[in-house]
């Protein structure tokens, strides 16, 4: 009975090096940090090797002629996919696997740092308030004793004209507040915190998480960093007369990027997918049945009589 060029179990073959390609990309992505081109290319490459090897073996096994020559290159083809399935087991396959068995510490880390930065901004907004309200004390205080210390008076730069202190030191509050908090402060910092609240959703679902986890660990720290610089150079600017003290906020990071760069050795989960990975490919070859006119390993490999068998 004539066999159906491509089967069902072919299929299974094509989707099951597919599945497996993709999480040897996840692997990879992982560990090199996000280098998205290099995983892709991995990818494809594993997905070519394996199914050509697996789809080949079966067409060699299905032959009707040359027995000898196409069933030696038929087991040269198995040993190469059981090969190259080992080989990509060991690695990248698993290392999706070991970085995932860490997502709770790794979100644990990860959702401490976004914390930090999202208050940030909060205990800027507190410093600014609290050298306004001290700034504003000082002025009232200075215009109260303008006649006993003048020289207070004139250092924070009140003048003697048409203008009444009290405007004086409305327009000195609303140059301070300008100060502290410039036009772009609120698109900054709803900029920076649409940044966060994006990592933070994606920390909490699996699919954006094998995604955006790395977008998180590469430039969380960096990314606060630049903030905080943002924030304290904000602060260096002084009113006249004002004293005052920079802004300042500790950050800490711990070294997430070790979980995504360090490999691990395969988990038994990844172990036992990678046998039913390889079982799955192998279910075409498994099923396809030799011509009727194969001669048998005995014959093939004993008299030498097969010859006479093959067209």
């Amino acid at each position: 009975m004539r066999q159906s060029k491509f089967s069902l179990a072919d299929l299974i073959t094509l989707i099951t090096a597919f599945l497996f390609s993709v999480v040897c990309s996840f692997g990879t992505y992982f560990y090199t940090l996000g280098n998205t081109g290099q995983s892709i290319i991995l990818a494809a490459i594993i997905f070519v090797l394996l199914v050509a090897t697996a789809l080949g073996a079966k067409l060699l096994k299905r032959t009707s002629r040359n027995f000898k020559t196409c069933f030696i290159f038929e087991i040269i083809l198995l040993v190469l996919f059981t090969g190259l399935m080992i080989l990509f087991s060991y690695s990248p396959f698993p290392h999706y696997f070991v970085v995932s068995e860490k997502r709770t510490e790794i979100q644990s880390k990860l959702s401490a740092s976004i914390t930090q930065a999202e208050k940030m901004f909060a205990e800027y907004e507190r410093y600014a308030g609290n050298r306004e309200s001290l700034y504003e004390n000082k002025l009232n205080s200075v215009v109260a004793a303008k006649r006993i210390n003048p020289g207070d008076y004139a250092k924070y730069g009140f003048e003697n004209n048409n203008v009444s202190d009290e405007k004086q030191i409305e327009n000195k509050m609303f140059t301070v507040h300008a100060d502290l908090f410039p036009s772009n402060y609120i698109e900054m910092k709803s900029a920076d915190s649409t940044w966060l609240l994006k990592e933070k959703h994606n920390l909490n679902n699996w699919w954006t998480w094998n995604l955006g986890v790395v977008d998180a660990v590469n430039n969380m720290e960096t990314n606060s960093n630049k903030w905080l610089n943002e924030l304290e150079a904000l602060s260096k600017v002084c009113e006249q007369g004002e004293q005052a003290e920079d802004f300042r906020y500790n950050l800490s990071f711990d070294d997430i990027a070790k979980y995504f760069t360090t490999l691990g050795s395969p988990t038994l989960l990844s172990i036992g997918l990678a046998v039913v990975a390889w079982a799955l490919m192998l279910l075409s070859w498994f099923i396809t049945e030799r011509h009727p006119r194969f001669p048998g390993l005995k014959v093939l490999f004993g008299s030498g009589k097969s010859s006479r068998n093959e067209l």
